[in-house]
């Protein structure tokens, strides 16, 4: 069994901005916007969707493979990556171009505003799964990159037999209702959160629960509220968020979270079990200012597990 990530890589630009952005925009004018935000500090970090959910992999014991492409400026990202033991041999190095950049500005009460430069990641779509030897025991992760990206490697997917999670993420607003529904459309897993199930359906004309029931098990992130897992014909699952020391950065939970689910349902773990080690994984993530800035071993990741949730047979074998 194998995990195969897809999605983006980038450097993060991580920004805070000492107040609230609401106490700036004036909602009668949002027509002819114009707003200034005077931030506090800036920091350069790995990151991109597909960087951070294999980073989070990787310190959870899995090798996973990339599938991308980066800039003329990723030999350190790919430094970091090979130590930690992720296969990069799929990802495409562009010449004369820059890996991808997120511009990330936060305010006081976690509110985000994102400017995202694609870079390098316009090339994705010429990297394909088909030289990888995908079968229907690996498990490929759709995650955000630029849509035709997706597509490709969605159909990829059903064509080779691979198992697949489709997280239309943060691209949920560009894709349109073909897009939404074929991803859905023999996907094992479907991952968003409420605000993203809510814009789905306004594109595709389906009812929340309509989405949910499209994939054997459907997973809902609901912020400090936890997440919820349908699982299709049964009672939803109610994973609750684990505690933490104090929320220092929210950029990069939702792909923490993904990691940590990703690992337990291409393990066959119960979904209880599932949704909290996700959990637990995004607040390690949420702790530290970065994406893949926050560490943990496997040792002091199960006596936190157990601490929250008590011990688990699955957890404690890691």
């Amino acid at each position: 069994m194998r995990i195969v990530v897809t999605g983006s890589l980038a450097y993060d630009y991580i920004m805070n901005f000492p107040g609230k952005f609401s106490d700036h925009i004036l909602p009668d004018k949002v027509h002819m916007l114009t707003v200034s935000f005077l931030v506090d500090s800036m920091k350069r970090m790995r990151g991109g969707v597909a960087g951070n959910i294999a980073y989070n992999l990787a310190l959870l014991g899995d090798k996973p493979s990339v599938v991308s492409a980066a800039g003329q400026d990723f030999a350190e990202y790919k430094k970091v990556m090979t130590e930690l033991g992720i296969d990069s041999r799929g990802i495409r190095e562009i010449a004369n171009e820059f890996t991808a950049s997120c511009f990330i500005n936060t305010d006081q009460v976690n509110n985000q505003i994102v400017a995202f430069y694609p870079g390098a990641v316009g090339h994705a779509k010429e990297v394909t799964l088909d030289s990888m030897g995908l079968t229907r025991d690996d498990w490929v992760v759709i995650s955000p990159t630029d849509p035709e990206s997706m597509a490709k490697h969605t159909s990829e997917c059903k064509r080779l037999g691979a198992r697949y999670i489709f997280d239309p993420g943060k691209q949920t607003p560009r894709l349109d209702r073909a897009q939404i529904l074929t991803g859905l459309d023999g996907a094992a897993v479907f991952v968003g959160n409420d605000y993203e199930l809510g814009m789905m359906s306004k594109a595709t004309g389906w009812s929340e629960q309509q989405l949910l029931d499209a994939a054997p098990i459907s997973v809902i992130t609901l912020g400090e509220r936890g997440s919820r897992i349908h699982l299709r014909g049964q009672k939803p699952v109610e994973v609750p968020v684990a505690k933490i020391s104090g929320v220092i950065d929210p950029t990069g939970c939702g792909d923490a979270y993904l990691s940590g689910l990703t690992f337990g349902v291409a393990r066959g773990w119960p979904m209880e079990t599932t949704g909290r080690v996700a959990a637990l994984v995004a607040a390690y993530c949420i702790e530290h200012k970065g994406c893949q800035e926050h560490r943990f071993d496997r040792g002091a990741f199960k006596k936190r597990y157990a601490e929250n949730f008590g011990k688990d047979a699955a957890v404690e074998a890691l």
